[in-house]
């Protein structure tokens, strides 16, 4: 119950995987039989990924993850563009590999606008609008949040920034793979995605670039796709990915159907039987598989510790964060008090949880909340 963090290899992956170990270990800039092999591999895994988000396929540069792609499209258009201005605009929401980009720009001379959100997690687009500037060069803001689950009006930001002629970079990581992201529906000139959190291996994901954008290498040395990010293509990996974004892009329509009625069941469950829980972001923008619950009087890690005893995976938050004693930043973003933010559950589910599976985690979390309650000494009477 924590896809979210990551999701398991589908067995389809691991067999495409163990074939691109076996007949296509060579390295794809050598020119040898080999090496032609792998190539074939790379270039007809960059098709496939680019099908899933609709873009042409030398759009698609392979990275080691969600992280690097984010760092690539900050840093990268960022420096390349810091002699037509300094400013960027992302949000107060956004993944650590967006934050701490950022603020290492504003260290090099560069000023950055947060943008708040709503209650729901919701960017307001006439406040975006409102803080552009002559110098905005680039404008960042995540297709959907990785805790709260919430889905920003990425097209409408979009909108806005290409008719400013300002490059616009959307972190795609929990959605790609599990609702539409095309690219050209979203306005988007830079995306990234993760592979491992849509069945497919760790240390491999990518980065759209639209053609025409200006951004600078990141990764230096032998050229490698394209000259934009140089060092051995990891050809399993990216095969990996590619296995995993077709199963996604077959599944999808079926997937987020089933994951929305497993998410809404265990939610109705759990806010009808324990009093004083609610569940965090927005109930109608989500993700299909993201619920964030938040309980009064509750420490979340006390409740993620009961649930794991009985079997059950699930979160208090951000994973990359998780070991922080620090709230949330998201949740006190959308106006939840520290305490309040401590007492968050996240559950993200994934396409081979079942009915009975929902069905066991929701009784699980009334109980221990219930017995977590009954010991509290902050619980009103």
């Amino acid at each position: 119950m924590d896809h979210a963090s990551t999701t398991p290899m589908a067995p389809e992956v691991i067999e495409a995987m163990k074939t691109a170990f076996v007949e296509t270990f060579g390295n794809a800039s050598s020119l040898h039989q080999p090496g032609l092999a792998a190539r074939g591999a790379l270039e007809e895994a960059r098709e496939g990924v680019a099908g899933l988000i609709g873009a042409k396929a030398e759009e698609v540069y392979f990275t080691s993850g969600g992280t690097e792609s984010d760092n690539f499209a900050i840093k990268g258009v960022a420096l390349r563009n810091r002699d037509r201005g300094r400013h960027i605009i992302t949000t107060s929401i956004e993944h650590p590999a967006v934050l701490e980009p950022c603020r290492y720009l504003e260290q090099q001379g560069f000023e950055v606008t947060y943008l708040p959100v709503t209650k729901e997690g919701l960017v307001e687009v006439d406040v975006l609008e409102s803080v552009i500037r002559k110098d905005t060069i680039l404008i960042s803001m995540m297709h959907a949040n990785n805790e709260i689950g919430t889905i920003q009006p990425i097209a409408e930001a979009g909108s806005i920034a290409r008719d400013r002629g300002i490059a616009f970079h959307t972190d795609a990581v929990q959605t790609v793979g599990k609702i539409p992201a095309k690219v050209d529906d979203l306005g988007v000139d830079l995306l990234s995605v993760s592979s491992h959190k849509l069945h497919g291996p760790k240390g491999v994901g990518a980065l759209y670039i639209r053609e025409g954008t200006n951004i600078e290498p990141m990764m230096l040395g032998g050229g490698h796709e394209r000259g934009m990010r140089s060092g051995t293509e990891n050809v399993p990996g990216i095969v990996g990915l590619a296995a995993a974004a077709d199963l996604a892009g077959r599944n999808l329509e079926g997937d987020m159907t089933h994951l929305a009625g497993m998410r809404d069941r265990l939610a109705e469950f759990v806010l009808v039987r324990v009093k004083d829980s609610w569940v965090n972001g927005s109930r109608t923008r989500r993700l299909p598989n993201n619920l964030n619950l938040g309980f009064s009087y509750i420490e979340g890690e006390a409740l993620l510790l009961r649930l794991d005893a009985e079997g059950i995976a699930v979160s208090t938050g951000s994973a990359c964060s998780s070991k922080k004693t620090v709230a949330s930043h998201v949740l006190t973003a959308i106006g939840l008090r520290p305490e309040e933010a401590h007492g968050s559950l996240r559950i993200t589910l994934g396409r081979e949880n079942t009915d009975e599976e929902v069905d066991f985690v929701a009784r699980a979390i009334v109980d221990v909340a219930e017995k977590l309650l009954a010991m509290s000494p902050f619980r009103r009477s």
